[in-house]
């Protein structure tokens, strides 16, 4: 269980998300056990563990990929059990996975739209291109993303540029809660750069995200807290002011027990 009581930097009643014990097996294999935790709004958090430990599981349950056999989850205090990934998106969270689920032959204003695209009135639901452009540009301007034109193919950017549109796609909408798998595993040190400011101007706004990654030096950099997964069990939950890098490591391998 965690080593501290979950804090909150929500500023609303209520944390953004909540966990309470919550459990998924397989068969006779534990993923998650009796798992307790918060994010709160604005809050970045690192999920930390190796390989194994239910980071994915835990990542699966959040998206609406998997349902929990125990406990609950709260979004804004409120129970729900989420049935899929539109229903996650629904209440406010999505997902940024490794392989960014980019369309690599369309241009960045589809790429941001796929599967949200606005369409004018009528019978036949015409895409409203001009509307998608403008809005794209918008939110790109926003997030202060910079981009060639918004019609060159997403093939055509760097990896960096990549992971950007599929960060600015994931807030698109009024999203809440982003999950981010390992969103710089590919990327080299500027564009890891770049793709850091871009997690911390999302929190500046408002929008959490939730951290999975093997970079310690990354979670030292940018997150609020570190919530450590071993064998399916939240085992130490620190702020990461408080930790350092070697710390981390030896709470993820077990040399160093929570307390």
């Amino acid at each position: 269980m965690t080593t501290e009581a979950a804090t909150s930097v929500s500023t609303g009643k209520h944390p953004l998300l909540e966990m309470r014990d919550v459990g998924k097996h397989f068969g006779g294999v534990t993923a998650l056990d009796h798992i307790q935790l918060t994010i709160g709004h604005g809050e970045v958090v690192a999920l930390v563990g190796d390989n194994g430990a239910g980071k994915s599981t835990l990542s699966k349950v959040i998206a609406g990929v998997l349902q929990p056999d125990d406990g609950e989850l709260l979004v804004n205090g409120t129970a729900h059990r989420i049935t899929g990934p539109s229903h996650a998106r629904s209440l406010g969270i999505e997902v940024v996975y490794q392989d960014l689920a980019l369309a690599p032959n369309l241009d960045i204003t589809t790429n941001l739209f796929l599967g949200r695209e606005i369409v004018r009135r009528g019978l036949l639901g015409w895409l409203n291109g001009r509307r998608m452009r403008s809005e794209a540009k918008e939110h790109l301007a926003a997030l202060d993303v910079n981009v060639p034109s918004l019609s060159t193919p997403v093939e055509r950017l760097s990896g960096g540029q990549r992971q950007a549109i599929a960060i600015s796609r994931a807030t698109y909408g009024g999203h809440r809660l982003i999950v981010m798998d390992e969103p710089t595993a590919a990327l080299g040190v500027r564009e890891t750069a770049k793709v850091e400011e871009l997690i911390m101007r999302l929190a500046q706004r408002g929008i959490s995200v939730l951290l999975v990654s093997h970079n310690m030096a990354q979670v030292k950099r940018i997150t609020d807290r570190v919530l450590v997964l071993r064998r399916g069990r939240l085992v130490a939950e620190r702020r990461t002011a408080d930790v350092t890098a070697e710390d981390l490591v030896s709470l993820i391998t077990g040399a160093r027990e929570g307390d």
